[in-house]
Parts: structure tokens; sequence; C-alpha cells
């Protein structure tokens, strides 16, 4: 069995991050997202909230192969303790990709795994910092997270 590894804060989770889900979702028979807790980073939106918000999300959108969990320590480490053969991450653009590649090599050497990147989609470029920004500013942020996320902002 083919098991993917989708780490990220989430912070919120944006419709990119939707996007990503939704491909590897297709390419493995299931899909882990690990909300990881960074310890050098304070969460805006508690991680319990968020992990069933995107559990939510997830059902509005008929994905059934994907797990949500929440974990401390290193991505790879959780991917291992979880059965999962490969990490996946979003690529916005090529920045994004020579920061990840970075990651992927130092992830390849420590733990086995490779990584596959997913495009973002078109909404991609638009980070869960951007939507904090644009959502504290009393902006419209509907486009850019599903609506199980909106309903706990």
């Amino acid at each position: 069995m083919n098991i993917g590894f989708y780490a990220g804060s989430f912070d919120p989770f944006t419709m990119g991050h939707m996007h990503v889900v939704k491909t590897a979702a297709k390419l493995f028979d299931k899909l882990i997202i690990g909300i990881g807790i960074n310890s050098q980073k304070e969460r805006t939106y508690d991680k319990e909230i968020m992990k069933k918000a995107i559990e939510q999300s997830l059902k509005d959108e008929n994905i059934f192969n994907v797990e949500v969990i929440t974990y401390e320590g290193l991505s790879v480490d959780a991917a291992k303790d979880n059965n999962c053969n490969f990490l996946i991450r979003g690529i916005r653009d090529d920045m994004d990709y020579y920061y990840e590649e970075n990651i992927a090599e130092i992830n390849e050497e420590i733990s086995g795994l490779d990584t596959i990147y997913v495009r973002a989609g078109t909404l991609g470029g638009i980070s869960s910092s951007t939507v904090r920004e644009l959502f504290v500013n009393g902006k419209d942020v509907s486009r850019y997270v599903p609506k199980a996320i909106l309903d706990v902002m």
C-alpha cells in the first residue's frame, strides 16, 4: 500500500493545500495530512480545531482516503511512524522548489523517504499567512479557504 504524508502547519488550511490533497489522494492508496507543531512558530488557530475543520472539508469534497493527524518533532519521523512511503510537498513557485529541494535531500538522507512535489493550483500562491492577514483586516477570504475552515476562523 502506498501512503503519502503531507506535512504543514496548515494555519489555516487553504485552497492551495486542498488542491495538493485532491491530487495526492488520487495518487496514493492513503494520504495522511500531518499538522506539525513547530516550537519556533506560534499558532493562530488551535491545532485540534483546525484538524476537525480539515476533516470536515475532506468530507465536503467526498475525499475518504485521507486521515488528519497532529504531531510534534520531525515530519520524517511522523511519516515513518505512520508507515508512509513518500513525503508530499506543495509547490507554489520556483522559490518554493529550491527551498523544498534542500529539505527533501536531508529528509531522504535521514529517513530514506523520497519527496513528491505537487503544484498548489491556481490559488496556491495565496499563503496561509496572507489569508490570516487579509482575514484579520476584515477582507473576504472565502475563495481562499474551504467553508469548514472559514467557519472556524
